[in-house]
Formats: C-alpha cells, sequence, structure tokens
C-alpha cells in the first residue's frame, strides 16, 4: 500500500480512521507492506486506529516526512502484535523525517517474533509513538507512561511499550 500525503501553507488536515488495520497473513506471502509520502507545509494531525499484526503475519511500514516553511506535524502511531493470545507476528517500521532538507529524525521501532527484543519471558508486543513538530503545536496530552524525548533541531518523539495496547 502507498500513501501519499501533502498539506499546503494555510492548510489543516486531520486524518483519522473508522476501525484498526488487520495485517494478516497471505496465500502466497507472509508480509505486507506500507510506504507513507509526505510533504507538510500546513498542519497535519495523523492519528489512525491502531494497527493489529495478527497470526504469522509480518508487516513492515516506511513513512517518509518532509516538513517545509512552517509545517507543524503530529505524527502518532499505535501497533498491537497479535490478536487474544497470539505472539508470533512481526511487526517493523522506519520513519525518516527532514525539515528544510536536513535531518529531523531518523527512528526504526520493531516488535514481536524475530524482533532484537524478543523474549519468551517478557517482551513488548504494543507501542505507541508519536512525533510533534515544534513541540508545542498540538494540545492533546501525552500519556504519562511514555518516553519523552527532545529531537536536537526541535519537536518531540514519545514512546511506549508493553504488551497491551491501553483500552
Amino acid at each position: 500500500m502507498r500513501i501519499r500525503v501533502i498539506v499546503e501553507r494555510g492548510a489543516q488536515l486531520r486524518l483519522r480512521s473508522a476501525a484498526a488495520t488487520v495485517a494478516l497473513p497471505g496465500v502466497d506471502t507472509l508480509t505486507s507492506h506500507a510506504h507513507w509520502e509526505i510533504d507538510v507545509t500546513g498542519t497535519l494531525d495523523v492519528d489512525l486506529e491502531p494497527t493489529v499484526v495478527a497470526a504469522s503475519a509480518r508487516h513492515l511500514s516506511h513513512a517518509t516526512l518532509r516538513l517545509h516553511d512552517d509545517g507543524r506535524v503530529r505524527l502518532r502511531e499505535r501497533v498491537q502484535i497479535g490478536r487474544c493470545n497470539e505472539r508470533e507476528g512481526f511487526w517493523s517500521s522506519s520513519l525518516q523525517a527532514d525539515r528544510h532538507g536536513r535531518p529531523l529524525l531518523r527512528h526504526r521501532v520493531e516488535l514481536g517474533a524475530g524482533s532484537l527484543a524478543d523474549d519468551v519471558i517478557a517482551a513488548p508486543r504494543a507501542t505507541i509513538s508519536e512525533l510533534r513538530y515544534p513541540a508545542t503545536a498540538f494540545t492533546d496530552a501525552i500519556d504519562a507512561r511514555s518516553t519523552v524525548l527532545a529531537l536536537a533541531g526541535g519537536g518531540t518523539l514519545s514512546t511506549w511499550q508493553a504488551d497491551r495496547l491501553p483500552g
């Protein structure tokens, strides 16, 4: 799946979804891909319902974000490995964010079977990741359980991991 988002100067776009995305293994392949190309000169707020990687599926996501001029962005991603009692799925997400053609963030997270953090005793199977630029651009509270990192070029990256998504 390929998704291209362009937010022009003065425009405001809020992206939401009606339901979770479920990645299932296919007949010919276990792996699905999502590629996001995002250009922002206005304001973009992305907060989709969670992605659930079910059964033995593998889901690979990559986003390229380019911020221009006074572009503002909130990009929130929520992922759950497995439905009830499933632990064998795998998810990988990478984000390449630039502002004015200079690197703002290079970020990669993996969860599930075969990931670096995979462990039969205790390994996270859920994550919430959120990029905000600038840090003060959005009023929604960041979950107090998250780790929040200030980025050298401005903005913040918050991450949270556990066995199950809240709610």
